[in-house]
């Protein structure tokens, strides 16, 4: 009977500290587990245009060289204002600016010009000089000194003509060079077109895909939001079991105790009428047999101790009074069929929807969960414009077309290329075996010279060879003298092609001047400018841009479109959060099914609050307790009576004492003791009732508070879980879109579009036009132009050489008896030049 108390104090003490302050126990996000890391595909497509290098070569100091002459040619600096004036107003420009900054090939098309009149001049007038032999004879008169200047004349020759070798041998080689790196380097053009075009091309795509993959968080939000109306309600679940259970558990020991109380309620009220109705009976046996032994026993015949035995016989009468206990009719007549509820299945019956509240609460939030769905299954206004409202979408566009049309259009000018280089080959073939023609002519003049210069002192040998020899330095000296105008005009055509292509484009932009020139304003027409071209709102350094790109930063930075285009606007989704916050407010939960406490029950509760048990006078009925059902002690009072008997001499008197003395033990056992054993029975029934009603009705009154309380604080408890829950949710939930956010920043800013191609591009055209094609080119015409100037010192050698090889036509006399007679062979006309 004391159990439901102490679990009523404990509920009232749990509910006061946990529903007092909802927010203290409801703000636990953990029942939805940890949110997941989002793996998103990367919309950017890996490009990496391959740089071009030409590898290392022996030719290496060669081209360094030339570049050096050019350096020495072209000193003037970059010619900003020139350029700037061709560009913009070509009409402008002086050919006085043009002559003073190509001073250096003015002074070298004048030597060549030169060299073009002389040479050809000279020849002619030498061939004239031929035609009358006066020029390239012979040596008249032997000298002393004769060998000695024919060998220096021999050695210069010959070194002439290893200079000549090496340079035919160097412009064969940088002829080839330049034939060879030429198809590669056209192909390579359309290649890095075919690349910028791709580049440029995918940007839309691969904003589409960063767009697309919005559907990650939707779909992440999606399969969350499938059974949270289930999560909640186990997450409402949790956190009042512990008052429910308790108060339950409560009311289901308060229902027992009510139902033992009415129980001995109605036992101590059938006690009573019984005990009342026994004394109704009782009473008159008792005054019958009193008067009958106080009659015998005042019989002047009875002998003994009759006086004892009188005085007992007085106190015969009955001792309780049962019909002064209080009466319970009232309280019963308040209490009347309590209990009607079976408080073991209602609380039964309370358990299971409570423990059913998860699947209610599924239940009541599906509509509000499927309009949270179809919220959430949209797409934000500016995620779905993102690649649609990319501010160089157009000009991506045009310059995508635009790229395409010039690799297009290249091809037939590529292929123009490559048919003009290959007659530049063949020319350049021609020449160079020109050059060769004059070195073989040298060459055999040399060696057939020298055999007939050993052969002159053997009597009986001619000298044919040497002036076969002679004649075959001569035929040199002719084609030296025919080749030089077709040589220098190929020279100088080429050196001022290549010379200029690597002094003014090709140094300048090693140097960055080239983009100097770009980044300055003004500089380039408006039809030119990059960033009008781009549709930007502000100027970009194509220098900065360049360097980026080569870091393989993306368009977004090196363009810097955050100046023309606010992602963070299209990244907004405050109004996507909003939706959906509007849409989780509709997470309304109302438990109508969990009572805790039936009608019925709470109708008998409140009829034991108001029946008064409490204020019955239970002292009453222990006052007639304590008091014996008659006051003399009848057993006794018989035992007595039967020795009275023995005493007596009038067997008569005798006889009608035994016979109230037996009637005195039936009376006894007949009712006195079924009445002491009823008493027995109201003295349990009241004490427990005595014990047990203030203590019942105070666990009454608390259990019904409780419940208002609970009843009435369960709403806003439960409110205050969804809300709290609805937070953490929409916190979870609003992660995942920001992932999103932050991915998409990250990858359009970062990594779409990478321009590495763009500088790659600039790069490998630099390396192609000039270290592929304009260092073997400039390389050629420098050695080309070397055995050119060096068949001049290769003329006159030869001429001067070619003398000393005929035959002599008079020769010292000698004292040693050695010497020979001079002899002269006549000179064959067959091979007079």
């Amino acid at each position: 009977m004391r159990v439901p108390g102490l679990m009523v104090s404990l509920l009232s003490l749990e509910l006061g500290l946990a529903l007092s302050p909802p927010h203290a126990t409801a703000s636990d996000c953990g029942y939805l587990g940890p949110a997941e890391r989002l793996t998103f595909t990367p919309a950017a497509r890996t490009r990496w245009l391959a740089p071009l290098v030409r590898a290392p070569g022996p030719l290496d100091p060669l081209y360094g060289t030339v570049r050096r002459f050019l350096s020495v040619v072209q000193l003037n600096p970059f010619p900003t204002e020139l350029v700037k004036a061709l560009l913009n107003e070509p009409s402008s420009v002086k050919v006085d600016e043009v002559v003073r900054y190509e001073a250096g090939y003015v002074v070298c098309a004048v030597i060549a010009g030169l060299f073009l009149l002389a040479v050809p001049i000279t020849g002619l007038c030498f061939c004239c000089c031929r035609c009358h032999r006066r020029c390239g004879g012979r040596v008249k008169t032997e000298h002393k000194a004769m060998a000695c200047e024919r060998g220096t004349l021999m050695a210069f020759l010959l070194l002439t003509t290893f200079v000549l070798l090496v340079g035919m041998v160097c412009a064969f080689v940088t002829n080839q060079r330049t034939h060879e790196q030429t198809g590669p380097s056209v192909q390579a053009v359309p290649e890095t077109l075919l690349s910028l075009q791709s580049l440029v091309s995918d940007i839309p795509e691969e904003l589409q895909t960063v767009a697309d993959q919005f559907s990650l968080p939707q779909n992440q939000v999606l399969e969350d939001l499938d059974g949270v109306g289930e999560r909640l309600g186990n997450l409402i679940h949790s956190q009042l079991k512990s008052k429910v259970y308790l108060l339950l558990a409560s009311v289901h020991s308060l229902g027992q105790a009510l139902q033992v109380s009415m129980d001995h309620l109605r036992a101590l009220n059938a006690t009573t009428k019984e005990l009342q109705e026994g004394q109704q009976h009782l009473e008159p046996a008792v005054r019958d047999h009193r008067e009958r032994l106080l009659a015998l026993l005042q019989d002047p015949q009875c002998q003994g101790n009759c006086t004892g035995t009188l005085s007992q016989v007085h106190a015969l009468e009955l001792g309780a009074d049962f019909s002064q206990v209080p009466h319970l009719d009232d309280a019963l007549y308040r209490l009347k069929d309590v209990p009607e509820t079976n408080f073991s299945s209602m609380v039964q019956e309370e358990n299971s929807t409570f423990n059913n509240l998860p699947l209610l609460i599924g239940l009541q939030t599906a509509n509000a969960v499927k309009d949270l769905k179809k919220a959430v299954s949209g797409q934000p206004e500016g995620v779905r414009m993102l690649a649609t409202g990319f501010p160089d979408l157009k000009a991506t566009s045009r310059w995508s077309q635009t790229l395409g049309e010039l690799e297009e259009c290249s091809r037939p000018y590529l292929k123009d290329v490559q048919r003009y280089e290959t007659y530049r080959w063949i020319v350049g073939c021609v020449l160079c075996s020109m050059v060769l023609l004059v070195v073989v002519c040298n060459l055999l003049g040399l060696s057939l010279g020298t055999w007939g210069l050993s052969a002159r002192e053997d009597p009986s040998h001619s000298e044919a060879k040497g002036e076969a020899g002679a004649r075959f330095l001569m035929l040199s000296v002719s084609f030296s003298f025919l080749f030089a105008g077709p040589l220098i005009l190929l020279v100088f055509a080429t050196f001022l092609v290549g010379g200029n292509v690597q002094t003014l484009v090709c140094q300048s932009w090693e140097r960055g001047e080239l983009y100097e020139f770009v980044d300055t304003p003004g500089n380039l027409p408006p039809s030119m400018n990059l960033s009008r071209l781009l549709g930007l709102k502000k100027n970009i350094s194509v220098l900065l841009a360049y360097q980026q790109c080569r870091e393989g930063a993306a368009l977004w930075k090196v363009l810097q479109l955050n100046d023309s285009y606010d992602l963070e606007k299209h990244l907004d989704i405050s109004q996507y959060a909003t939706k959906m916050q509007q849409e989780l407010k509709g997470f309304n939960v109302e438990i109508k099914d969990l009572d805790l406490l039936s009608p019925e029950a709470r109708q008998d509760l409140e009829a034991l609050q108001s029946s008064g048990i409490e204020k019955i006078s239970y002292h009453d009925f222990f006052v007639q307790i304590q008091k014996p059902v008659v006051k003399t002690d009848m057993q006794q009072l018989s035992q007595d009576l039967e020795r009275l008997v023995q005493a007596q001499g009038n067997s008569m008197l005798g006889q009608q004492l035994q016979e109230a003395a037996q009637g005195l033990r039936n009376l006894y056992h007949e009712k006195v003791v079924p009445q002491q054993n009823l008493i027995a029975k109201l003295n349990l029934n009241a004490r427990a009732l005595e014990s047990a009603a203030p203590n019942l009705q105070l666990e009454t009154t608390a259990l019904l508070g409780n419940i208002t309380v609970l009843r009435g604080e369960l709403p806003v408890f439960i409110n205050h879980i969804m809300e709290n829950a609805s937070r953490c949710f929409m916190t979870r939930e609003l992660g995942y879109f920001s992932q999103y956010v932050a991915w998409v920043r990250e990858e359009v800013t970062q990594r779409i579009a990478t321009c590495q191609p763009f500088s790659g591009a600039l790069d490998n055209g630099r390396v192609i036009l000039c270290d592929m094609m304009a260092d073997p080119w400039n390389a050629f015409w420098f050695c080309l132009g070397w055995c050119t100037f060096f068949l001049i010192p290769s003329i006159i050698f030869a001429v001067k050489t070619s003398k000393y090889f005929r035959p002599i036509r008079k020769r010292l006399s000698s004292t040693s008896s050695e010497e020979t007679q001079l002899f002269h062979i006549p000179r064959v006309t067959s091979l007079k030049l």
